[in-house]
């Protein structure tokens, strides 16, 4: 079993706390660098089993899966960025997540989550 089949119990409290500290500290970003992420995950004391849903929520495809490339395991970005961003979609239709998106261009999220995402 890897680390990505384990989900986070509370996806909405992970993508709020990663996406927080990561505005806070980088800025508004489309994508953030694996190393922003790994920071990010390490400063909110993400548990490092649920650190591949961070991931998922906030690298772009190829930096997710040239990173689990690097690590030996093969996640399915497209699927686990489908179920963090339903955490906090404000929609019940989420046939959106078949689409490979940035997270912040994704219709329907509650960005209220994100303390520090100024509009």
């Amino acid at each position: 079993m890897t680390a990505c089949s384990i989900s986070p119990s509370d996806r909405r409290k992970q993508m709020q706390a990663v996406g927080s500290d990561l505005l806070k500290n980088y800025g508004r970003k489309r994508y953030y660098s694996v190393d922003e992420v790994k920071s990010a995950n390490r400063r909110q004391n993400i548990g490092l089993d649920f650190w591949c849903w961070s991931h998922a929520s906030f690298n772009s495809h190829t930096d997710f899966d040239d990173y689990h490339r690097s690590i030996g395991e093969n996640c399915d970005y497209i699927a686990m960025k489908g179920e963090m961003l339903s955490s906090v979609s404000t929609s019940a239709d989420t046939s959106w997540f078949d689409l490979d998106m940035s997270w912040l261009e994704f219709p329907d999220i509650d960005f209220s989550l994100f303390d520090f995402l100024d509009f």
